[in-house]
């Protein structure tokens, strides 16, 4: 068993971790109070090819294995995650269903210029009555003269209402299936279509500089054409997709948990109370002591799960375990963050209270902590 990294997963790893030093972490308070969508830091990762880490150099990808690309999400995270998320909507959500599941025209006329960043596209799945039941799809297609007529709306969509977004690949309900469930079927919505309405942002308690609106269709007509795979297959696509999805969010959650375990470790070596450091006090020491202990066992998770990705073998539990822990890791990480800080943690100026803000979404996002155990219990023949 063999744990080291390949010469081109380090470099990966290498160049995203300086990239979030020297071009990300600078900017992220400023982003957090301003809410801006990071638009200079985006087009500098689509020059290094980190929009299109895992797809192949012949669609405008990098062709590095998905570990890699999970690597540089951690790397990205720990710089901010309102990045990471960005990235990790954009590659995992949004472009990776093209590369799967789209025909050859598909992919070139859509992947090609997400893989190279030239594009950020948005995956729209959940809607107000459709979060952890996202088989209850109440957004409707009907199949008439060779149009696709939509009606309905998603909640909680990211990189749907950018300037450099192409558009949204959404789940519609497009008719019954012979076992009486619905058929739910993806479809291609590209930005500017008439009766596509993208909403205003929301006002988020943490991931403020990354784009996340509600989106509304309003007998939104689109080519009969314009799906993606066969009709009927977008539920089993959606979960497919999200099964990756969650890996590369536990790489995400391992990044922000990195994050609070740098800060913390730090503050406690130049705080000092009763004559010395607090990292001299044993109970300060504990409290690092687990967040790394957690981190690393987080990592080794979802490096397993992307390993067994690349494989072709299962891995949907090994997902949901990664992004159980990795998620959970990560809330705990930044609560201890802020108790080493003390009152300082409290305050805005201080990284971590950024970050204790940001954390919670990663236990509810790509499925919440719920519905992984839900997924784990199933495994365990419950």
């Amino acid at each position: 068993m063999d744990f080291s990294l390949n010469e081109e997963q380090l470099a990966i790893r290498d160049t995203c971790r300086e990239f979030a030093e020297q071009e990300i972490k600078p900017l992220a308070e400023e982003m957090d109070r301003t809410g801006a969508f990071p638009y200079l830091l985006v087009r500098k990762m689509a020059e290094l090819g980190l929009l299109g880490l895992p797809f192949p150099e012949e669609y405008g990808g990098a062709g590095a294995d998905f570990l890699s690309y999970c690597i540089a999400i951690e790397e990205i995270a720990r710089g901010d995650v309102s990045v990471g998320i960005t990235m990790e909507a954009h590659t995992s959500l949004g472009a990776s269903p093209f590369f799967h599941y789209g025909n050859q025209a598909q992919k070139e006329r859509f992947l090609i210029p997400l893989a190279r960043g030239e594009q950020l596209w948005a995956f729209g799945l959940t809607e107000d009555g459709a979060g952890s039941d996202s088989g209850g799809t109440q957004t409707r297609a009907v199949l008439q003269d060779g149009y696709w007529h939509i009606n309905g709306s998603k909640s909680f969509i990211t990189n749907a209402g950018t300037d450099m977004t192409g558009g949204v690949t959404i789940t519609a309900v497009t008719g019954k299936r012979p076992d009486g469930h619905k058929e739910i079927t993806t479809i291609i919505v590209p930005k500017n279509t008439p009766g596509y309405v993208i909403g205003n942002p929301y006002k988020k308690m943490g991931w403020k500089a990354s784009d996340t609106r509600p989106l509304s269709f309003e007998d939104c007509v689109i080519p009969e054409s314009d799906i993606l795979g066969q009709r009927g297959d977008g539920f089993k696509q959606f979960m497919q997709t999200l099964d990756a999805g969650r890996i590369a969010i536990a790489a995400l959650s391992v990044g922000l948990a990195q994050a609070c375990l740098d800060e913390a470790l730090s503050y406690a070596k130049e705080r000092k109370q009763f004559g010395q450091p607090i990292s001299k006090f044993q109970a300060i020491q504990f409290k690092l002591a687990d967040m790394d202990t957690e981190i690393e066992l987080a990592r080794l998770m979802y490096y397993k799960a992307a390993w067994l990705h690349m494989q072709d073998k299962p891995y949907s539990r090994e997902a949901s375990i990664a992004k159980l822990f990795a998620s959970e890791t990560a809330k705990r990480a930044a609560d201890q963050a802020v108790q080493i800080h003390g009152g300082y943690g409290f305050m805005d100026e201080y990284p971590v209270s950024r970050y204790w803000r940001s954390v919670k979404v990663n236990e509810i996002g790509e499925g919440t902590s719920e519905v992984q155990r839900m997924v784990i219990a199933k495994h365990l023949g419950c």
